[in-house]
């Protein structure tokens, strides 16, 4: 009778996982898995039926597969994302936001500033396209503020000199 063996190693974070599998006569399955530091972390062993194997194979692959895809990387790491990512805005840099979009120059390319503003700030070029209506901003043309009529499609209240007119509920009333 031939023995016959297989191994495969897979990577799942930080652990490195074997499989070794060995048909003589039964399918006898090893699986250890190890950190980066060569400490054993993961050990187990199963006894199957010879003629079990193929369908035992395509199973641990799809689940060491679906494994790996889980603990891989996120889609944005962490360190791809801009410091001030996530973080509140304040009133100081909302104000300095718009003072730095209404001082822009005629003319100024619209995808260059929002760039560098966003890495200025350390935020994402969406977030300060997004945070520029907020404050009273024409997100598409750089030195103008965003009209009343722009405003209320984007459903924002307008802002006079970064100041919000009115009150949350007060219907865009000034408040006075």
């Amino acid at each position: 009778m031939t023995t016959t063996t297989y191994e495969n190693s897979v990577r799942i974070g930080t652990t490195t996982y074997q499989v070794v599998a060995t048909a003589d006569p039964e399918l006898a399955l090893n699986l250890t898995g190890v950190d980066t530091s060569g400490a054993l972390v993961a050990e187990g062993a199963l006894r199957l039926p010879a003629d079990a194997g193929a369908r035992i194979g395509k199973l641990l692959a799809q689940v060491l597969e679906a494994l790996g895809k889980l603990s891989g990387p996120p889609s944005t790491p962490a360190r791809d994302r801009p410091a001030n990512a996530n973080q509140p805005w304040t009133e100081d840099l909302d104000d300095a936001l718009r003072a730095d979009w209404l001082a822009a120059p005629h003319g100024t390319p619209t995808a260059e500033l929002i760039r560098a503003l966003a890495k200025r700030l350390e935020r994402s070029p969406t977030s300060i396209r997004s945070r520029l209506a907020k404050v009273g901003c024409d997100p598409d043309v750089p030195g103008r503020a965003l009209s009343d009529q722009a405003a209320e499609v984007l459903r924002v209240q307008g802002r006079d000199q970064g100041r919000v007119r009115g009150t949350p509920d007060s219907g865009g009333e000034v408040a006075g």
